[in-house]
């Protein structure tokens, strides 16, 4: 099972990255809340053991930190 949670983070991660990659009219502060919100996810993941609500959490803890980063 743990690894099935592994390969869904880590598809969840490189499909956030990818679509990311995609935003090049976005404003410097929009790519760092994007930014701040896709290594947020990861990290709520990992430190949840792939908790959905930790995944969230963490995406929206770390889109509010990437979004305050250059202000």
């Amino acid at each position: 099972m743990k690894t099935i949670q592994k390969l869904v983070v880590s598809s969840v991660a490189i499909l956030a990255f990818t679509a990311m990659s995609g935003c090049s009219n976005m404003s410097q502060r929009d790519k760092n809340t994007a930014v701040g919100a896709g290594v947020g996810a990861v990290g709520g993941a990992i430190l949840t053991g792939g908790s959905g609500l930790g995944t969230v959490g963490g995406a929206a803890v770390g889109g509010v930190i990437g979004n305050q980063v250059g202000k």
